[in-house]
């Protein structure tokens, strides 16, 4: 009776091992990935003249930008797309959002156990500060929502300048998430942004 139970006990902790190790191999990837794309953007930030002008076309996974939230810790480069190979190694912009620090609503995707982690202490009023190679664009915390997967209404169109994050929800749940947990954050107004805005007013 011991051998059976000596063998089982020694597959199981042969499995621990091996998905300890992929975790790790995962985790170290993720993380050299980053490094590797913070340091080219940095780089290519100082290296371009101002004003900064980009491609608006890029592939699938080309790194555009970087988000930081400085009060919940999240940092994180920010790249085009949602694949599942695109979101291991980052955040990812949502296909058919408007553009980072462009105007309508800008989409962006993480999973709740890596980037998107701190955003189950995210409040309103937090600040979200988005860098792109055409400038810097900071955004404030209005409303947090909890929607369902099939629920893309929060992706629509905005006449304001919106950020909407977006990961699974519960967040320490166990598989594929039943709910998505939502970030909306406005666009701090700059004196162009007020001017528009009180147009819109007025025209209501």
């Amino acid at each position: 009776m011991k051998a059976p139970l000596r063998a089982a006990e020694m597959l199981l902790w042969s499995a621990a091992a091996v998905l300890l190790g992929v975790y790790g191999c995962v985790y170290l990837e993720r993380n050299v990935y980053q490094a590797l794309q913070m340091w080219s953007f940095d780089r290519t930030l100082q290296r371009m003249p101002a004003p900064r002008t980009v491609s608006a076309a890029l592939p699938p996974g080309a790194p555009i930008g970087r988000i930081e939230i400085p009060r919940i810790g999240v940092r994180a480069m920010i790249v085009n797309g949602t694949a599942a190979t695109t979101l291991r190694h980052a955040v990812g912009h949502i296909e058919g959002t408007a553009l980072l620090g462009g105007e309508g609503n800008v989409g962006l995707a993480a999973h709740r156990d890596t980037f998107f982690r701190g955003l189950r202490d995210i409040r309103k009023g937090d600040t979200i500060e988005i860098e792109t190679l055409q400038g810097a664009y900071e955004y404030v915390v209005n409303a947090t929502r909890i929607v369902g997967p099939a629920d893309t209404a929060v992706l629509d169109g905005s006449a304001r300048p919106t950020l909407t994050l977006v990961t699974c929800y519960p967040f320490d749940y166990v598989g594929p998430a039943p709910r998505r947990f939502i970030v909306q954050a406005y666009r701090a107004a700059t004196p162009s942004d007020r001017g528009r805005l009180e147009a819109l007013e007025f025209r209501r």
